[in-house]
This record gives structure tokens, C-alpha cells and sequence, in this order.
């Protein structure tokens, strides 16, 4: 390819990059459209002008020298009808023949008159009035020598009329014709040379018309080109982006060159990329932080889910300890119970003492038994104390355990830890009162003589004892609906617990769904291909 082709190639991109890229489409396409219409225009404009120039120069031939060499041909052929009707007339013996001949010859003279003024008409150059004039020198001559013969014919002499015909009317006929034909033939050149100068006429305005219908084709081969490219260009840009978004590539750039509609497409689809890659990035962020949390919740349900079953079985133990519990309180009530019937049978005995004298040992012995029954009783009641005491501190350990839901159960837990407290105190307060009694009772018949003080002590210390099984009484009712409230509590937290299991099972199913849909949901982003 030759260096002019390089540079026009390189021209035309160099035009292209400065001229299309900030023209909108409508207006480049309506552009590109007028600029062929003006390049026809002209090309029409520059065919009709030079039709115009070869019609004129047609019609001035046709109206000057051809219609003088048409003039002159006919004159020609008058010329040549004379001289034919002359020389009848020298050769005709006929008298009729020479007066139509003569006759004939007057019309023709007539029209031959006529012709040379229309000829005349026509003249333009200095040559045609020089050719003429010596043309109608010779007519002249030729018509005075041909009116001489008709005389001579009509006067019947013919020996003069052979002389002159061929003295006289044969070389000015010639002559004549001489200068005809040579105005004839300039007419006949000069008609040549105005058909040639319109054949270079034509032909030059056919390769004008070819030469700027060359370069207007190859302006509108550029200019189609041009803007083409200006059009295909971005449009296979975005074309480009549109597919590697659609294959999940967001890594694509481009470089809006132009400010056209497919530039702003190209910018749009670039800002639609980053968003995209914005977007994919912060979901696949988040499935990830969703998949790890999801993981430490199922990890985490698993452990609460152990603790739940822990805490449920320890609840289960804490329920048959408070059943357990619950039977023992029954029986320290019913002991109490009994303990404060032989404590009212002990007063009313030593109320009676001052007129049973006599039966102060059996008494006191019934006492010392009673009293040896009450120290096994105030012993169980001392163990039943202990063991409440155990069981409400297991009670408030586990109610700690259970957290929120457990505050009320250690309340109670702590009114019963009280309450057994209490017991116990109450207990070895009677267990020591009891273990008086007997030695008291033990020594009582030494100490015979000391029966009324002594018996002043035991209504007293009998008073005290009735005082204190009646607490003791009530504690142990306290104590039982104590435990009641306890084992309801209890059975409140079994019950909760059970469904904090259920619910803890949910959540860790749940959790394994959430871990599962975010590793569908991590897979799904991975199709898309992020730069770092």
C-alpha cells in the first residue's frame, strides 16, 4: 500500500476521533446524509451546467453554421439546376421547352435571391463576408452571361450563343461554383470544428463528472466508514461489557471516548458493572460473616443444647429430692403433731401433779419415756431440718443455674432454707430442754423434797415445751406448704426447661438451614469474578 493510502487512512481516523465522538447520533447520521445530498447536488450541479454549456453550443451551431451550410447548399443546388436548365436551353431546338426553361429560370433566380439574403443574414466572420462576397461577384457575372444566352436564344442566334456559353457561361459557372463549394466547405469546417469543440466538451465535462464523482465516492466511502466506526466502536464496547456482566465477569473497564447515546450507554453498563461488583461483593462478605455466625450458633446451640438436657435431668433429681422432702415434712408434721399432744398431756399431768403425788413416779417415769420418745422425735426433726436445709441450698444453686426463670424457685428455696433453720434451732433448743427433763426426771426420787419447786419447773418447762411444739407445728405446716410451692416451682421449671430443649433443637435446626442457604448463597456468588 502506498504512503499516500497510509496517510489518508490515518486522516481519516484522526477525523473520526475529533469529529464524531461528541456529535449524537441523529445529528451525525442527518450529517452524514446531508453531505452525500450536497456531493450529489454538486455532481448534478456540475452536469447540468455543463449540459447547459454543450446544449448551447449545440444550439449555436444548430442556428448559425448549420443552417448556413444548409442555406448554402440549397443555393448550391439552385446554382447547379441553372446551369443544368442553361445548358438545356443552348442544346434545345424546342421553343415551348425554352420558355418553360426560361420561365423556370426566372422562379429559380427568384429563389435563389431569396436564399442569398437568408445566407447573408447568417454571416458572422470576416471569411464568411469575403466568401460571400465573391460568391455574389460571380452571381452576378454567372446571371448577366445567362441573361445574354435566353436573349441570344430568343433572337435565334445560335452561333453567338455557342460562343458565349463556352467563352463566357461555362468558366463563370465555374467559378461561381468554385466559390460556393469553398463556402460551403467553411461552413462544412467550421461545423466540424464547433461538433469537436462539443465532443471536448462533453467529454471533458464527462470526466470532470467522473473525476468529482471519484472523489466523492471515496469522501463518501470515508465519510461512511467514519461514521460507521464512530457507531460499531462503542456499540461493540458495550456489546463487550454487557457480555462479560452476563458471564459474572465485573472486572471489566472501559474508556468513554465519545459523548454520543452509545457513549452514554457504555457509561451507563460501566456504572451498572461497578455497582454489580459493589453489590456481589458486600453479599459475598456477608455470606461469609452468615455462614461463620451460623456456624457459632449451631456450635453454641449444641452446647445450650447439652446444658438444657443437664439442667432438665438435674431438675428431674431436684423433683424426687422435694417428693422425698416433701414426705419427710408430712411426717415431721404428723410427729409434731404428736408431740404436742403429749406435751398438753404432760401439763394437764403436772397441773394434776399436787393431788397425784403418790403417782409422781410412775408419772415420772411415763415423763422420762415421753421424753425419750421426744428426743427421737426432736433428733428426726433435727435430720429433717438438716436435710431441708441441704435440699433448699440445692434448690437456690439450681434456681441460679436457671437464671430469670428461676428467681422465684430460689425465693422459696431461701423461705424454706429459713424455715429449716429454724427447725433445727427449734430442735436443740427442745432436744436440750428434753435431755433436762430426764436427768431431772432420772434423779426425781432423790429429790422428793424438792417436788414442788421441782414441779414448779416442769409446768414451767412443760409451758415452754407445749410453746415450742406448737411452733415447731406450725413451722412443720409452713415447712409443708413451703415444699408444695417448691415442688410446683419445680414442676414450672421442668416444664420450661423441656421447652427451652425444644426450642434450643429449633434454633439449632434453624441455624444448620441458615449455614446451609449461606453456603448455597456463597456458591451462587462465586460465579461472579471480582478484582482484588
Amino acid at each position: 500500500m502506498s504512503c499516500f493510502s497510509w496517510r489518508y487512512i490515518k486522516l481519516v481516523l484522526i477525523t473520526e476521533h475529533f469529529m464524531f465522538r461528541n456529535i449524537k447520533i441523529g445529528p451525525r447520521l442527518g450529517g452524514g446524509f446531508s453531505v452525500v445530498l450536497v456531493f450529489s447536488m454538486l455532481v448534478a450541479g456540475i452536469g447540468i451546467l455543463r449540459l447547459k454549456t454543450v446544449t448551447e453550443e449545440t444550439r449555436s451551431m444548430m442556428d448559425q453554421p448549420l443552417r448556413s451550410e444548409r442555406l448554402v447548399s440549397e443555393w448550391n443546388t439552385l446554382l447547379l439546376n441553372a446551369i443544368q436548365r442553361t445548358t438545356s436551353v443552348v442544346k434545345s431546338k424546342d421553343p415551348e421547352l425554352d420558355a418553360f426553361l426560361s420561365k423556370e429560370a426566372a422562379q429559380s433566380s427568384k429563389a435563389s435571391a431569396d436564399t442569398l439574403a437568408q445566407v447573408e443574414k447568417l454571416l458572422s466572420t470576416d471569411d464568411e463576408r469575403r466568401l460571400f462576397k465573391d460568391i455574389n461577384d460571380y452571381r452576378k457575372k454567372f446571371l448577366t452571361v445567362r441573361d445574354s444566352i435566353y436573349k441570344l436564344k430568343k433572337d435565334g442566334n445560335a452561333d453567338e450563343i455557342a460562343r458565349i456559353f463556352d467563352a463566357e457561361y461555362l468558366p463563370v459557372a465555374k467559378a461561381t461554383q468554385d466559390a460556393m463549394r469553398k463556402l460551403l466547405d467553411f461552413e462544412r469546417d467550421r461545423i466540424d470544428s464547433i461538433a469537436q469543440h462539443v465532443e471536448n466538451t462533453a467529454e471533458n465535462s464527462r470526466q470532470l463528472i467522473l473525476v468529482f464523482e471519484a472523489v466523492i465516492l471515496l469522501a463518501g466511502i470515508s465519510f461512511s466508514i467514519m461514521l460507521t466506526r464512530s457507531i460499531t466502536r462503542p456499540i461493540d464496547l458495550a456489546l463487550k461489557i454487557s457480555k462479560q456482566v452476563s458471564s459474572g465477569d465485573l472486572t471489566s473497564t472501559a474508556t468513554i471516548v465519545s459523548k454520543d447515546e452509545v457513549g452514554e450507554l457504555v457509561m451507563s453498563l460501566q456504572k451498572m458493572s461497578e455497582q454489580l461488583h459493589v453489590i456481589v461483593s458486600n453479599v459475598r462478605n456477608g455470606a461469609d460473616s452468615i455462614a461463620i455466625a451460623s456456624g457459632e450458633i449451631a456450635s453454641g446451640n449444641l452446647d445450650l443444647s447439652s446444658r438444657t438436657e443437664e439442667q432438665a435431668g438435674a431438675l428431674e433429681e431436684t423433683a424426687a429430692s422435694v417428693e422425698q422432702l416433701t414426705s419427710s415434712v408430712g411426717k415431721n408434721a404428723e410427729n409434731s403433731g404428736k408431740a404436742h399432744q403429749l406435751v398438753t398431756s404432760a401439763a394437764e399431768v403436772v397441773g394434776e401433779g399436787g393431788d397425784v403425788m403418790s403417782q409422781l413416779i410412775q408419772t415420772m417415769n411415763t415423763i422420762n419415756e415421753s421424753s425419750r420418745k421426744i428426743v427421737d422425735i426432736i433428733s428426726v426433726i433435727d435430720g429433717i431440718a438438716f436435710q431441708t436445709n441441704i435440699l433448699a441450698l440445692n434448690a437456690a444453686v439450681e434456681a441460679a443455674r436457671a437464671g430469670e426463670q428461676g428467681r422465684g424457685f430460689a425465693v422459696v428455696a431461701s423461705e424454706v432454707r429459713g424455715l429449716a433453720q429454724r427447725s433445727a434451732t427449734a430442735a436443740k433448743e427442745i432436744k436440750i430442754l428434753i435431755n433436762e427433763s430426764v436427768e431431772k426426771v432420772a434423779s426425781g426420787s432423790k429429790l422428793v423434797e424438792q417436788a414442788g419447786a421441782t414441779m414448779d419447773k416442769v409446768v414451767g418447762s412443760v409451758q415452754s415445751a407445749n410453746t415450742l411444739v406448737r411452733e415447731i407445728n406450725s413451722a412443720s405446716q409452713e415447712q409443708a406448704d413451703g415444699i408444695k410451692q417448691v415442688n410446683q416451682a419445680i414442676s414450672q421449671m421442668d416444664g420450661v426447661t423441656q421447652q427451652n430443649a425444644a426450642l434450643v433443637e429449633e434454633a439449632a435446626a434453624a441455624a444448620h438451614s441458615l449455614e446451609d442457604q449461606a453456603k448455597k448463597l456463597k456458591q451462587l456468588v462465586s460465579v461472579f469474578k471480582l478484582t482484588s
